[in-house]
């Protein structure tokens, strides 16, 4: 029924970017401010998984890539998302962490280092964590 059974690796991969991204789309164009936050942090925990597996399956190019993108969404979107005007001193222990991590991915991924890839694996969790606890107070007073 569908031509993607007998399809090369490649163009099963092709079609698997397609769906992620179709999804990605549906996911964000009615997400409120705070389901954004939350979908950036299941974006890191993703990208650093697949550095992760590409480290250990001394892919160098693929890993590379995901360390990037996992540092493009604490720089680009977890850092820049930050109200440090207005956010005291969460907003400036955040900013200081989320720097942390990102000199802890160069680091990773310069020295091809699993311990400091965990590292900012287990240093976010707890932010995420958090993060999704407060997501139904948040609708709830949005409503």
């Amino acid at each position: 029924m569908f031509a993607a059974t007998n399809a090369s690796p490649r163009a099963l991969h092709s079609l698997a970017n397609a769906y992620q991204q179709i999804g990605l789309e549906t996911a964000t164009t009615n997400a409120t401010p705070h389901k954004l936050i939350e979908l950036l942090f299941e974006g890191f925990a993703d990208a650093v998984a697949r550095a992760r597996g590409a480290l250990l399956g001394r892919q160098i190019e693929a890993k590379g890539r995901a360390i990037g993108h996992a540092a493009r969404i604490v720089e680009e979107g977890l850092k820049a998302a930050l109200n440090k005007k207005d956010g005291g001193r969460i907003a400036a222990d955040l900013d200081a962490l989320y720097a942390y991590i990102g000199v802890r991915l160069t680091y990773a991924n310069l020295h091809n280092d699993l311990d400091a890839l965990d590292e900012c694996a287990r240093l976010m969790e707890p932010v995420r964590s958090a993060w999704a606890a407060i997501g139904p107070q948040v609708t709830a007073k949005a409503q």
